[in-house]
């Protein structure tokens, strides 16, 4: 039996720009409904699953239902169909609250060049807007979001206003990194993080649970589910477990409703005056593409025939070696600080930038150590006192760097339905076609540079270099935003050049990938965006 929907704004997605334009449209007076495909995670649950599972990879909290199916870590063949050359890496959830369960946590701006790389470095594709149209609402989204950061540093982005809480203290490891680079072309500095260092927000401070990528157990760390309950308590209706299956435009280009099926086997539609698709950057392409009718031949906001092009992550080289001296890993965040002034000059003439994370988090993510460290030592014969002050010695001086590498847009790098194997409700699963250009690659190699240099300074041996790019997490473009209707598929403020009810929010939305973590992109374009949305509301 249908279930039909009704509200003044339809949102498809409940994780951090649906839920901060729920938030501010509902507590404006406006009828909003959310429609999540996910179930609610409870936080303890998610824990004890975090605890027992065998494979430690970022969803292993979340793990994927038929209903909700989503990629993860350890098999990238599991959800995607992948069609190559290479594979894509990144993954996300879903669940009410969406990827920011799991994600670092880290929260940059962009810098101003990055929103001219084309102008600027003859590559890619300038924004929309420049850094200017957007500062402010960075500013916001600090706010929204709850960051902790040093304001006296601007990282390479200019800032009117100061950080709500201050930093997260730097680890023993990041002044290892300091002390050593100091004088170098290598700034470390604390970075912005949407974490609690001091209570705020009815969640606590960061206690160092080391745990921040899959799951936070206290909520110092943000999610979206902060959002999500301050959308539902000003009146916005939350429909989890309802998954958007077809979005219904008319001949006068006005999107109608959106199709949905639940858990339960009911399905429906919502219907409203103004529509946000906000469901990351393969489900929204996913979304828009399978939807085809008379009036959408090519699927719903697709005239350009840019929806699900120009895929993008910042694929990340990891580099891990064995310091010298002890450094103390595997406490606190996984990360506070980072290398941030080698993300923009006029080398990205000849390739991609890169910002350097340094990790506190070990050899953990390249080898599963320090469980591994003791199968390693145990196989070698040590047992006993031996074997205890071994992987004593070892695991104090893990230490690992990632550096995240600017990738262009290619409009080849794309996601379709794929057209023989559907998901439980019908519609065709993500199929990637997705390869690392040169331009990208030549990051790569810098970065090796990088890391070798930075490496020796703090004295090392063992130094190892991933020969695989890994996935940042951070899935970017397949609906980007310009001026030209007839290259991009938002303007400016969002709104799909195709349909003037309709808005698409998310890096889903970003012309090029630069090198910043995207979250807090994405959240100050999300505030950007709702005045135009409650003027199409008001008509």
């Amino acid at each position: 039996m249908a279930d039909d929907i009704t509200a003044d704004v339809i949102i498809v997605g409940s994780g951090i720009s649906g839920a901060i334009m729920a938030t501010k449209l509902a507590e404006a007076g406006v009828r909003v409904a959310i429609l999540e495909a996910g179930a609610k995670v409870d936080r303890a649950t998610g824990v004890q699953t975090y605890w027992a599972a065998l494979s430690k990879v970022p969803e292993c909290p979340y793990p994927p239902v038929p209903q909700a199916m989503h990629p993860v870590s350890d098999n990238l063949d599991f959800w995607y169909e992948q069609d190559g050359p290479d594979k894509f890496a990144s993954t996300y959830i879903k669940v009410v609250g969406g990827t920011t369960w799991h994600w670092l946590g880290t929260c940059l701006r962009l810098v101003p060049n990055d929103f001219r790389l084309k102008s600027l470095y003859g590559q890619g594709v300038d924004w929309p807007i420049a850094y200017a149209d957007i500062e402010t609402f960075y500013g916001d989204a600090e706010h929204e979001i709850g960051v902790s950061g040093d304001s006296s540093v601007d990282l390479g982005a200019p800032r009117t206003t100061a950080y709500p809480m201050p930093e997260i203290p730097q680890s023993y490891l990041d002044l290892g990194y300091f002390n050593a680079l100091s004088g170098t072309v290598y700034e470390v500095r604390s970075t912005p993080q949407g974490r609690n260092s001091v209570g705020r927000d009815n969640r606590p401070a960061c206690c160092g649970n080391a745990s921040c990528i899959p799951i936070c157990p206290i909520q110092a760390k943000y999610d979206a589910t902060v959002h999500v309950d301050r959308a539902v308590a000003a009146g916005a209706v939350l429909h989890e477990q309802t998954t958007a299956v077809f979005v219904e435009a008319g001949d006068d280009r006005f999107v109608k409703r959106v199709r949905f099926k639940r858990w339960d086997g009911s399905e429906g539609t919502a219907a409203g005056k103004v529509f946000v698709i906000a469901a990351h950057a393969i489900e929204t392409p996913r979304l828009l593409l399978s939807s085809t009718s008379e009036a959408t031949p090519k699927g719903v906001a697709n005239s350009s025939d840019q929806v699900g092009r120009n895929l993008m992550d910042h694929p990340t080289q990891l580099s891990w070696a064995l310091a010298n001296d002890a450094l103390y890993p595997y406490r606190g965040p996984l990360s506070t600080s980072g290398i941030e002034n080698l993300r923009d000059g006029d080398f990205r003439k000849e390739r991609g930038a890169f910002r350097i994370e340094i990790g506190n988090d070990g050899w953990s993510w390249p080898t599963g150590a320090p469980i591994t460290t003791a199968q390693d030592l145990a196989k070698q014969g040590l047992r006993g006192d031996a074997l205890n002050n071994a992987l004593r010695y070892q695991a104090a001086r893990h230490i690992r760097l990632a550096s995240l590498v600017e990738q262009p847009p290619d409009p080849e790098n794309r996601i379709v339905p794929d057209p023989d194997r559907k998901d439980v409700y019908g519609v065709g699963v993500p199929k990637i076609t997705y390869r690392l250009d040169d331009y990208t690659r030549a990051g790569f190699a810098a970065s090796v540079k990088a890391h070798d240099e930075i490496f020796a300074k703090l004295g090392t041996t063992g130094v190892m270099h991933s020969p695989d790019a890994q996935g940042a997490g951070h899935i970017i473009g397949t609906a980007r935003m310009g001026d030209d209707p007839r290259t991009s598929v938002v303007d400016r403020d969002l709104k799909s050049h195709d349909h003037p009810n309709l808005f698409i929010l998310g890096s889903t939305v970003f012309p090029t990938s630069a090198t910043a973590n995207p979250t807090l992109t994405i959240a100050a374009l999300a505030l950007r965006a709702v005045a135009s949305v409650q003027a199409m509301v008001r008509g």
